[in-house]
């Protein structure tokens, strides 16, 4: 994926926030001891949990949720997003910096979608035996960067001691997201489903304003058609609808219940919507 951004160096004032999303999901202590590196060098660091229920191994949906939740964030908040099947590889690690915020993940995807949807980002690939002699970074586990670097350069970050391009050369390349962008045709969306939330409800990679211009959508998916509605409410206990849902893009639903389960779709369901 190649990418031209602003050549003007793009200002970033650090809030001394981090948001953290990881696939490491609550079992065992990674979670933790991931916090403990970031307040051994920022004691004062505000610390949030985006999400750490992320499908093992796949990058695709924590840039999805990071690339619609981080405008809720103030401007100079550090986002540390950690999926990571190549650890210990030769995968590059980058940083992002767009809309005033700064991204810090592998570059595997995931900071794809958040590139996509900002547009004028610059980004820098770590230079790694540059940043552990500057910043003095621990021994490194071959397994466990999430620890061992990225969150200790997240707290330098944070703490305003370090800027982007201390940490590595500009790029314009990165690698692309494992999920393709919807496609856009005459009288028809396609994208698919690309998670499942605590309700079972299918949440697409549809933005809300790709349907400018249909009268009457209807979702297709699995050989079902369900009418776009206004939230849950305006169907019954049981019914299906399709909706907006409060990050803007299309979701499956059925009201007060699961639809994942009900009909048997997941991760990866193809969705169309087309004019009813």
């Amino acid at each position: 994926m190649k990418h031209r951004g602003r050549q003007a160096e793009v200002m970033f004032t650090p809030a001394g926030i981090i948001t953290i999303t990881t696939d490491f999901g609550h079992e065992g202590p990674f979670v933790a001891t991931v916090k403990g590196r970031i307040l051994e060098r920022l004691p004062e660091a505000r610390i949030i949990d985006v999400t750490h229920e992320v499908p093992v191994y796949w990058p695709a949906e924590a840039g999805f949720w990071l690339a619609r939740a981080y405008s809720y964030f103030p401007q100079g908040t550090v986002h540390l997003a950690v999926v990571d099947p190549g650890v210990g590889t030769k995968r590059d690690i980058i940083a992002v910096l767009a809309d005033g915020h700064l991204f810090l993940a592998p570059d595997n995807g995931l900071l794809a979608p958040v590139v996509t949807r900002v547009g004028a980002a610059v980004i820098h690939r770590l230079d790694l035996p540059r940043v552990t002699s500057r910043f003095n970074l621990p021994p490194t586990s071959a397994t466990f960067h999430g620890r061992d670097i990225f969150a200790p350069l997240a707290a330098e970050i944070a703490a305003g001691r370090a800027a982007p391009v201390d940490l590595g050369p500009e790029i314009t390349e990165i690698v692309p997201s494992w999920v393709d962008e919807p496609v856009v045709s005459e009288g028809q969306v396609a994208g698919v489903v690309i998670t499942i939330d605590h309700f079972g409800n299918l949440i697409t990679n549809i933005d809300a304003r790709l349907l400018e211009g249909f009268q009457t959508p209807l979702v297709r998916t699995g050989g079902h058609r369900f009418a776009l509605r206004r939230t849950y409410g305006d169907v019954r206990p049981g019914d299906y609808l399709g909706l907006i849902n409060s990050f803007g893009v299309v979701e499956i639903a059925r009201a007060e219940q699961s639809a994942a389960e009900a009909l048997g779709l997941g991760r990866g369901a193809p969705v169309t919507i087309v004019e009813g």
